[in-house]
């Protein structure tokens, strides 16, 4: 996408695995950054991040952080978030947050560029960037649901530490070691080992059993497809893989929808790459789909105990597309569409 203007952006929370993905990602697409800075906790300030042969040092975000800065690109947790939102709206600054701070907020666009791209004409100041598991979902499944709307979607997720950070990711490989020697693996991020053992996703539970992360796919679900009242459940369970989420995902459709036809849909639908081979039993896999901004489908096969159902298989990188990617992709769209302030005029689509 070539991009006319060059902005001054922020990346808030820059030191974290998401942050990282997002320096990584601005080089890799060419985005026009004017002026880049690197923001986080006091614990952080003052370490040193190379960026296109700069070496760009992480400040404290305070209250002026935000006033020479046209787009923030915000990965710090859903606290951080609410704390900083309206100093950076009334800086006249776009926030794109990767925290469930505003997912649900009726003004605030909960956006996946593959699905629902007009959405970001509709923000005032803010943009939410959807949970790593609905977005991967929603990639793979709106491109059959745009040719006949899907009834029911039944999840299940196998999700990998990176969706708790770098810290968790280390933790991982620590109690694989300690495991492999002989010794008891020490859980601190998580609350229970995950190395050589899963478990239901931790979050917290609601009066009816779902636990937050599983409400969240189909809350998030309902918005960006723009239907309120569409079924779906999940169960999300936490996996020892390093990087890259994967799913199990059964659809309900009112009549039947052929195999040949949802595959030959999705050879060809945007972010989706068709994996399989079925000779070979191959299909997604998380170490395959680190890395890579597609998402990986496969298996796609006829619901055996339904007529209208389709099963399908995913597996997608949690950091890229299911955080950074997709925020990245956003402000894409915000560039090409002339809805980030620049200097030379007034801020457009915000409140302030």
């Amino acid at each position: 996408m070539s991009l006319p203007q060059s902005y001054r952006i922020a990346i808030l929370g820059a030191t974290g695995a998401v942050g990282a993905e997002l320096l990584d990602l601005l080089a890799e697409r060419q985005f026009p950054v004017k002026r880049l800075k690197l923001l986080a906790s006091s614990r952080s300030a003052g370490q040193r991040v190379p960026f296109q042969g700069e070496e760009l040092v992480v400040e404290e975000v305070n209250e002026r952080s935000f006033d020479d800065i046209d787009l923030v690109l915000a990965s710090a947790g859903g606290s951080t978030s609410k704390a900083w939102a309206s100093k950076i709206v009334e800086a006249g600054a776009v926030m794109i947050d990767n925290s469930s701070a505003f997912r649900m907020d009726a003004q605030v666009p909960l956006v996946v560029p593959e699905v629902n791209p007009d959405a970001v004409a509709t923000h005032q100041g803010i943009i939410a960037n959807p949970n790593c598991t609905t977005i991967l979902m929603a990639v793979a499944i709106y491109p059959l649901h745009q040719v006949q709307p899907i009834q029911r979607i039944v999840a299940a997720t196998y999700q990998s530490a990176s969706g708790a950070g770098a810290r968790a990711m280390e933790e991982v490989k620590q109690q694989s070691k300690a495991i492999l020697a002989g010794e008891a693996p020490q859980p601190e991020v998580f609350p229970y080992p995950l190395a050589f053992n899963l478990f239901p996703h931790n979050s917290p539970l609601n009066e009816a059993g779902y636990c937050e992360e599983e409400m969240k796919m189909v809350n998030e679900t309902r918005k960006i497809f723009g239907v309120p009242d569409l079924r779906v459940t999940a169960t999300c369970v936490r996996v020892p893989v390093l990087r890259a989420h994967s799913e199990a995902i059964n659809l309900e459709f009112a009549t039947p929808f052929s195999v040949a036809q949802a595959r030959e849909i999705l050879s060809q639908a945007p972010g989706v790459k068709l994996v399989e081979d079925w000779q070979s039993n191959y299909f997604p896999m998380p170490i395959e789909a680190s890395g890579q901004d597609a998402v990986l489908v496969g298996r796609i096969r006829q619901d055996l105990s339904h007529p209208n159902g389709l099963e399908l298989w995913l597996s997608g990188d949690q950091i890229r597309k299911g955080a950074a990617l997709n925020a990245v992709q956003i402000a894409e769209l915000l560039a090409a569409q002339g809805l980030i302030r620049v200097p030379e005029r007034a801020a457009v689509g915000t409140k302030g």
